[in-house]
């Protein structure tokens, strides 16, 4: 059992510093599955605590502890019944804990130890119900009790003993190595021992009697002393009652003076507080004057409202005490404060919104003489007309945010007359120097029908209407850049303007929630679309841009649609201008860019991208399906000379442009279409040779390719000379055999008896390639008919190739090396299969030369 116990203290508690006091084995009351040990600690550091720990065994014997509990928070201990036979009882701890322990005896003892530690360390906190007296009043047993018996009188009796120090142990070494001979005889040597503890005890009472006289003077000492020091406390004590009588005297004293003192801090307390009072609540006669008259007509009176509204201001955020604004004086000075804020802002209120209602209805003025370019007004003297203001409104802002947020919408409704007829205005400007260079109207433009407008499209740049879209070209780009260039200044100004004047730029979400705190709406304005993510403190801001330039956008896309219906490929100019102008405002440092002009050219650069896919979509697909007329006698196809034509004027147009992604998708989608167009010949009917066509316009796409030097176009220019070069060697092949045709058959005819399996040597046999047949065959082909016969197939490829992509020259010397190698085979296959015959043809491959020479020379 004491073993357990240790087992449990060293291996549960002693690693954290505690001892074990009491412990018991219990079980959840009728579930005795899970048995656990409750066990009573104490912590061996200061400051003691006691502590309930309810330990769990595991399947390895192993204990854990599992729950713990301060013994302080046990309120009641429950016995269940005065029954001594009963196993129950409960703890109150942060819940009941009903329990059931093992034995009546672990039972009592355990109840025991809790009410000895509660009548010893917690004052008798603990209360205890249904316990037996002799539970609850007997001592806990010692360690020692819980023991085996046998154990426990071993243990006494070697608690009789004490351990030598090492002087004793010594002494006894020494007095044994003395009397070593006496040590033998055992007898002999506790007698002697015994005789001189005899002699000790006689020394001892000598020195006893001898010191009794001492002892008598010591005592005798010692009663003077206790006289002394009972005279001393009658002096004390006289002392105390003679000090008593003057103690009450000084309390009295300064009892009355802290009562002085109270009354003086009361006193100054008082003054300051009447002083604070009329010095922060007092407003001046002139302040009260002006807010009373609420004059605004002159700049002067302005500055003195002003002043007066931030004195008002202060008077009122003044903090007082609750209580103090039941003093009359102070109430009627909060009303009057309360009724003179309330008359200002009705007036202010009612001036600045006839000064929007003015502003609103200005007429447009009136171009006195022709200008040179479009300019878009200037507000300028409208934002002076209200700046100053916009004090005025800050504090309204802070004063009466319910009534300041009802402002930028009167300011919108009214400013937004104003700005729709000067917007208006501005682009009909832009309209007419757009179109003022072309004759007839703008109606007359639009009202073209598409197949003159189709037939321009694809005028070449030498013709007349083709410098007059070149001219048309510079002038959209122009125009346009003229339009947002005024349009950047007249959004940036005001929204500068209404930011300061409004005070948009702070605090603008808890302007717009204390403005709704009454109205429990919870609606959230829509964001502008096909933007970026705008901060919460740009949102008012936009959302009153909107209102006031609400015919920018609808005006700007009518404007551009002009833009895209007087030219072929004017969405592209209005795609470059605009991603320039785009750039170049997020990159301008001198002023602040208009989050809302920018929404508006997002948009319209989405709409000009639109615009532009839709462009290039037709062109592909007009070009996939143009018909090649079957009287084509060669040239440069017209799908050729439109993606020509597009990919000249979009280089110039984008020579300057930032960005050119979709001009690069755009150039790969046309030259995919051109290709295509271009490999749709070999099904096509034509009465010149297809390979031909399609050699020149392939070196033709290559050579202009190899001009521009379009990065993206890289690997179609190098497709492009691949074709270029197949389709001129299925020329060449096709045409090589006219000359020399009956020998080429002939020689033919050779190859495929060997390729049949004929032997080389046995070929002459045959009686088609005898050699009586191969000698004909050469007999018809004699120098002078070979050159008759060149000749003749150099005037009709003169007369199939077009003059303009200049191929004869390349043609003709891919011809004279696919004949020269064609008669090297022929001497190779007579050498092989006509050996020792003694055959050989008319002409060498000298005189080939020379033949191809003097033709070439004779027709430059």
């Amino acid at each position: 059992m004491a073993s357990l116990w240790s087992y449990r203290e060293q291996g549960v508690f002693h690693s954290q510093k505690e001892r074990l006091l009491e412990t018991a084995r219990v079980w959840k009351t009728e579930k005795r599955k899970k048995m656990s040990i409750l066990c009573v600690v104490v912590s061996t550091c200061s400051p003691m605590q006691l502590f309930l720990v309810k330990v769990k065994v595991d399947r390895g014997e192993q204990y854990k502890e599992a729950y713990r509990w301060p013994l302080a928070e046990l309120k009641l201990v429950d016995g269940k019944t005065l029954d001594e036979a009963s196993l129950d009882f409960d703890l109150h701890l942060d819940k009941v804990y009903k329990w059931t322990t093992s034995s009546i005896d672990e039972k009592k003892t355990f109840i025991r130890c809790l009410w000895m530690l509660s009548h010893q360390y917690l004052a008798d906190s603990i209360a205890f119900v249904n316990v037996p007296p002799c539970a609850a009043e007997g001592r806990r047993r010692p360690p020692k009790a819980r023991k085996d018996p046998a154990e426990a009188e071993s243990q006494e009796e070697l608690d009789m003993y004490q351990e030598m120090t090492p002087k004793e142990a010594a002494d006894v070494l020494k007095l044994m190595e003395e009397y070593e001979p006496l040590v033998n005889n055992s007898v002999a040597f506790a007698e002697q021992l015994s005789n001189e503890l005899h002699v000790l005890d006689e020394a001892n009472l000598r020195a006893i009697i001898s010191s009794e006289k001492q002892v008598t003077q010591l005592m005798s000492n010692i009663d003077e002393a206790l006289a002394e020091v009972a005279r001393v406390e009658e002096t004390l004590q006289i002392y105390d009652e003679l000090l008593g009588s003057v103690k009450q005297q000084m309390d009295h004293i300064h009892q009355e003076n802290s009562l002085l003192h109270r009354i003086v801090s009361n006193k100054t307390r008082l003054m300051d507080e009447i002083l604070f009072l009329t010095t922060h609540l007092n407003l001046s006669r002139e302040h009260c004057d002006a807010l009373s008259q609420a004059d605004l007509s002159s700049p002067s009176r302005v500055k003195a409202c002003i002043a007066a509204a931030e004195a008002l201001s202060l008077c009122m955020n003044t903090q007082i005490h609750p209580g103090y604004r039941k003093l009359q004086s102070v109430a009627e000075q909060l009303i009057m404060f309360e009724t003179l804020k309330q008359n200002f802002e009705s007036s202010f209120i009612s001036h600045i919104t006839n000064i929007f209602e003015l502003q609103g209805n200005a007429q447009v003025p009136a171009l006195a003489q022709p200008i040179d370019k479009p300019s878009a007004p200037s507000h300028a003297l409208h934002h002076e007309e209200l700046v100053p203001y916009t004090p005025l409104m800050a504090w309204l802002r802070n004063a009466n945010p319910v009534l300041f947020c009802d402002l930028p919408k009167v300011y919108a409704q009214n400013l937004s007359r104003l700005y729709d007829r000067e917007i208006k205005a501005f682009f009909e400007q832009a309209k007419t120097f757009l179109l003022g260079r072309r004759k007839g109207s703008l109606q007359e433009s639009l009202e073209k029908p598409m197949g003159s407008r189709q037939q321009f499209r694809w005028s070449l740049p030498g013709s007349r209407e083709g410098q007059e879209h070149t001219s048309d070209k510079g002038n959209i780009i122009m125009i346009l850049e003229q339009v947002l260039r005024e349009l950047q200044p007249l959004c940036t100004t005001e929204q500068q303007f209404i930011e300061k004047f409004f005070q948009l730029s702070h605090d603008a979400t808890d302007l717009e929630t204390s403005a709704t705190k009454g109205e429990k709406s919870t609606a959230s304005p829509e964001d502008p679309p096909c933007t970026k993510p705008r901060s919460q403190l740009e949102e008012p801001t936009t959302r009153l841009l909107s209102e006031i330039f609400s015919c920018l956008e609808p005006e700007l896309r009518g404007f551009l649609d002009i833009c895209n219906e007087i030219h072929p490929f004017g969405c592209l100019q209005v795609l470059v201008t605009l991603n320039d102008s785009i750039f170049e405002m997020w990159d301008s440092s001198s002023a602040l860019p208009s989050s809302f002009l920018n929404t508006i050219l997002g948009n319209m650069l989405l709409l000009a991208k639109n615009s532009f896919n839709k462009c290039i979509g037709t062109l592909c697909k007009e070009i996939e399906e143009t018909r090649v007329p079957s009287k084509l006698k060669g040239g440069i196809l017209p799908s050729v000379s439109r993606f020509e034509e597009f990919v000249s004027f979009s280089e110039e147009v984008f020579r300057t442009a930032q960005r050119r992604g979709e001009l690069d998708k755009a150039h790969l989608r046309l030259a995919s279409s051109v290709f295509s167009s271009i490999n749709s010949l070999s099904s096509a009917n034509l009465k010149v040779n297809t390979d031909m066509v399609m050699m020149e316009n392939f070196h033709h796409i290559h050579c202009f390719l190899c001009q521009k030097m379009i990065h993206c176009l890289e690997d179609k220019k190098i497709e492009a000379k691949q074709r270029y070069s197949e389709h001129m060697k299925k020329y060449v092949i096709t045409y090589l055999g006219q000359p020399l045709e009956k020998l080429s058959n002939f020689f033919e005819g050779v190859k495929a008896r060997v390729a049949q399996g004929v032997k080389e040597e046995e070929v002459s046999f045959q009686l088609a390639y005898s050699k009586q047949e191969l000698r004909k065959v050469i007999d018809k082909y004699p120098g002078k008919e070979v050159k008759r016969a060149l000749e003749t197939l150099y005037r009709k490829i003169h007369k199939d190739l077009s003059p303009e992509e200049n191929l004869l020259p390349v043609v003709w010397h891919a011809m004279e090396q696919e004949l020269i190698h064609q008669y090297q085979e022929f001497e190779e296959l007579i050498q092989r299969c006509y050996s020792g015959s003694g055959i050989a043809m008319d002409f060498t491959v000298e005189d080939l030369l020379s033949y191809f020479s003097s033709i070439t020379l004779s027709s430059m």
